[in-house]
């Protein structure tokens, strides 16, 4: 048995559906009356859906009640699932495959550790649920990102310590959590944001088996 395991963080990493929750909000400030643009969804990455909602509101400068937040945040979610229910597996990022075959070629277990609490939705369309080992997403944790909650309890799932663990990841929040957990943290996505990472690549298609074997090896020690 391999005594190393994977965490990976969902969207950006293995889908994108970051652009759906964009769509979703941007529709949502379009009905309040106000502009949502991409460069607005940025600050919303990594973060939960009811601060999101109160960066969202800030953005558009409006005061909403308790009663009509909860309303819009059920609105929004539905808007969201409308469109992940149409998601099929032509969503998996590149290299995801790819990647998921070489760890299964050396027996390396891996696990999702992603706030998102559509996750299990999610792999389920594109075909990729029955792969992973487990699934801790947002209806497991009760701290966000940047605390390490998420990958602790994902080490839990693997049956290892956290320092046997690596952890793929494109939000700093998530850089960060798998830091304060002392895993191994691979940045996909911009350097210059995922600085905090160990290891950086613009996206899984930059990682080769023989790089994942090295490291494996390096877990070894």
């Amino acid at each position: 048995m391999n005594k190393t395991g994977i965490i990976f963080d969902l969207d950006g990493v293995i889908v994108d559906t970051a652009k759906y929750h964009f769509l979703a909000w941007k529709h949502l400030a379009d009905d309040l009356g106000f502009e949502f643009t991409e460069a607005h969804n940025e600050l919303l990455k990594g973060v939960s859906r009811v601060r999101s909602l109160e960066i969202l509101l800030d953005i558009g400068k409006m005061k909403l009640s308790e009663e009509k937040k909860q309303e819009i945040l059920i609105s929004k979610n539905e808007d969201y699932l409308s469109y992940i229910t149409k998601m099929g597996p032509e969503e998996i990022l590149p290299g995801v495959t790819e990647l998921l075959d070489t760890l299964d070629g050396l027996g390396i277990q891996y696990v999702l550790g992603s706030a998102s609490k559509n996750a299990t939705l999610i792999l389920k369309k594109v075909n990729l649920f029955d792969r992973f080992t487990g699934i801790v997403d947002g209806n497991s944790v009760s701290k966000a990102k940047p605390d390490p909650e998420v990958f602790l309890l994902g080490a839990k799932m693997l049956n290892l310590k956290p320092e046997k663990c690596i952890v793929f990841e494109d939000a700093i929040a998530g850089v960060e959590a798998a830091n304060a957990a002392n895993m191994i943290s691979l940045g996909i996505g911009d350097k210059q944001t995922l600085h905090k990472a160990d290891f950086n690549f613009k996206d899984l298609t930059e990682i080769s088996p023989d790089f994942i074997k090295t490291l494996i090896k390096k877990q070894k020690l």
